[in-house]
């Protein structure tokens, strides 16, 4: 089995246009959750204010500029917040434009629901406006594989290109697949990650109607905490064959040492510590590290009531008591939950950490919950000599993924 080396990383959210800008930001404990008026259309039942995490306006165009060429104006939202990451890490890779690689590389993004802002601009278009004709482009925009798509044509690639769709667990999941067609010498390089743009009007209802969005803001594991906060934007990892990369002199900045996946087979919204430990246990296990100590978690920390309580009941089946002696970050407290995107883009955030020996806090706490009784970094970041980091993703219908990376230094 090949190992697995990280060699690009990119990121967008509401945070920032790129990777150093959303570091820069959960590293200074700077948040992108502010309260936004959705819904607010003729043919809707009326604006609702919440907090929110949404990506500034002008990515678009910022994006088109990066490319050198017209291309958002094509696409749903959370394609394009897919594709700019995607160039991003590319480019950091060093790889765009390789001609041998084109064909060796595998483009895989996790989306949760797809292009949801063209649907619903469609509906309107049906149901309210009454007109019969749909946008001729309503269906690639739409689709899952939208966003993939783009990026093969973008960069000329021809290996295997797909997309996985498994709520919450979306990018944790292409994430997973990218390393597994690694390591089994399918391919050399794979992008993956994945995106989010749900912070629509129907959307937004919906999450509302099953009680799991805060009117305040995202607090995880904190004794207030009231409901998670949606966020938009997308991550994407170059990963690549640790000895391909080692030949061309690349800098690595991670690896991706161990990938555990599990389903509860429980309930379609209710947590299971029991299903979650199975997949953090089989990633420690695949990664032969379930007896380190240096392990830098950054939770899946959604700040529901439920969710926090049940991952930290996990960690400690997996690790014990010296689970309560890891240090523990969650960044969705400052990026919002970006639904399939979350875990790559938290795995960006957390190799960032590995790097800097830094670990950003956990924004908005207010007071410690016995039930979540971990070592939260609060108040402000604090530094870190962690050489893992354990990356949870957990989703509705029990869908969970844990991956554990290593600093380059700090491997298995």
């Amino acid at each position: 089995m090949k190992r697995i080396a990280v060699t690009g990383l990119g990121a967008v959210s509401a945070l920032g246009a790129s990777t150093d800008e959303n570091w820069q930001a959960v590293s200074a404990g700077r948040g992108g959750i502010a309260r936004c008026v959705i819904g607010d259309s003729p043919y809707g039942p009326g604006g609702l204010e919440l907090p929110m995490a949404r990506v500034a306006e002008g990515y678009g165009a910022a994006l088109d500029e990066a490319l050198g060429r017209p291309t958002s104006g094509g696409l749903d939202p959370f394609a394009a917040f897919a594709l700019a990451p995607a160039l991003e890490a590319l480019e950091q890779s060093g790889l765009r434009g390789d001609a041998v690689l084109k064909e060796r590389t595998a483009i895989i993004f996790g989306h949760g629901q797809g292009g949801l802002a063209t649907l619903e601009a469609g509906y309107e278009r049906f149901f309210g406006m009454k007109q019969a004709r749909m946008h001729p482009s309503t269906v690639p925009k739409v689709m899952v594989s939208a966003g993939v798509s783009a990026a093969a044509m973008a960069f000329e690639i021809r290996g295997p290109v797909f997309s996985i769709s498994s709520a919450c667990a979306s990018s944790a999941h292409a994430i997973a697949q990218g390393a597994a067609m690694i390591a089994m010498g399918q391919v050399d390089a794979a992008l993956v990650g994945g995106s989010e743009a749900v912070s629509t009007a129907g959307s937004v209802r919906a999450w509302e109607a099953i009680r799991a969005m805060s009117p305040v803001t995202c607090r995880p594991f904190s004794a207030d905490r009231d409901g998670m906060v949606l966020g938009e934007g997308g991550a994407v990892l170059m990963l690549e064959a640790w000895d391909h990369a080692q030949a061309r002199g690349a800098t690595i900045l991670g690896e991706l040492v161990g990938w555990g996946m599990s389903s509860d087979a429980f309930h379609i919204t209710q947590p299971s510590p029991e299903g979650q430990a199975r997949a953090i246990r089989q990633a420690a296990t695949q990664a032969g590290v379930l007896e380190r100590d240096d392990i830098l978690i950054s939770a899946h920390g959604t700040g529901t009531p439920l969710n926090d309580a049940a991952e930290t009941s996990s960690l400690v089946e997996v690790f014990g008591d010296r689970a309560r002696a890891m240090p523990v970050i969650a960044t969705k407290s400052a990026h919002g939950h970006l639904i399939g995107g979350s875990a790559a883009l938290q795995s960006v955030l957390g190799l960032r950490a590995l790097a800097e020996g830094l670990a950003p806090p956990i924004q908005n706490f207010t007071r410690r919950d016995p039930a979540c009784d971990l070592d939260l970094v609060v108040g402000e970041a604090r530094p870190i000599t962690a050489g893992l980091l354990l990356q949870n993703a957990f989703a509705f219908g029990g869908l969970n993924v844990a991956l554990l990376f290593a600093a380059p230094s700090g491997g298995s």
